[in-house]
């Protein structure tokens, strides 16, 4: 599920935010209440921003999963194949990198995070 290796990047990384957006839209794996998606995930180990729940497909996707998608497609082309795909947005708010639900945050996206935080430094000095 990635949550208690999502929470383990957010505590490594103070400068990382870490944001969830629930879906139901992949087997109604969330159908629960906002209250009670943001009570299970802290239950995981989330200790990260988790927002109301949205749709990232579709006509009726969040204007951020367009924006995602968009600019970082996936095996699917624009669409998001299920739950827990990831993407990784620098500080400029460029998506850098897309991840697969089955993607390990760690050490996968970690290596990532790495390399981009390592750039920003290299560009402020």
């Amino acid at each position: 599920m990635n949550y208690a290796q999502l929470a383990q990047l957010h505590e490594r990384y103070p400068r990382l935010a870490v944001l969830g957006f629930p879906s139901n839209q992949f087997g109604s794996q969330e159908p629960g209440t906002n209250q009670q998606i943001k009570e299970f995930a802290k239950s995981k180990g989330a200790n990260f921003d988790l927002f109301a729940k949205i749709n990232v497909n579709g006509p009726d996707a969040h204007p951020l999963w367009k924006f995602l998608q968009e600019k970082q497609p996936g095996f699917m082309g624009n669409r998001i194949k299920w739950n827990f795909t990831k993407f990784l947005v620098d500080a400029q708010g460029n998506p850098v990198a897309r991840f697969s639900p089955q993607t390990d945050p760690i050490p996968e996206i970690e290596e990532h995070i790495q390399e981009l935080l390592s750039s920003a430094e290299s560009d402020v000095s």
